[in-house]
């Protein structure tokens, strides 16, 4: 089972240790020490979308040079300031079919993401493609 501790550093600092054994440090202030929660929700996101859409991109054998996935989230006005919205913007690179990246971003977006099936329960979530 994945696994999180959370400690204390100072001010509004904290380190975060996985079970996987990596630490980062989370700033939920001013983020000069790091990330804030709410942008690693974004980055979460980012990051489970990327890797299964390179899985299958693999798995269908299409080139892929290069992805970069930019997450960008409204939040509500009043606490809790959860995200209303989110946009996914993919930009990938290669001599890849339009429609199997399509595809593949499909999959991931309607099944094999668990922070977007968990996230799009609550939260309006729309992307799009740009081919590089």
């Amino acid at each position: 089972m994945p696994n999180a501790t959370v400690s204390y550093v100072a001010g509004t600092s904290f380190d975060a240790a996985f079970g996987s054994g990596h630490t980062i440090r989370i700033d939920g202030g001013n983020h000069e020490e790091g990330p804030g929660p709410m942008e690693l929700v974004l980055a979460a996101l980012g990051s489970c979308s990327a890797v299964t859409v390179v899985e299958f991109l693999g798995k269908m054998r299409q080139p892929l040079t290069s992805l970069e996935v930019e997450v960008s989230g409204k939040r509500a006005e009043t606490a809790p300031k959860v995200y209303t919205s989110i946009h996914i913007r993919y930009l990938v690179g290669g001599d890849v079919d339009h429609g199997r990246v399509e595809r593949a971003i499909n999959l991931t977006e309607g099944k094999y993401c668990s922070v977007y099936t968990m996230l799009d329960a609550s939260v309006d979530i729309s992307h799009t493609i740009e081919y590089v």
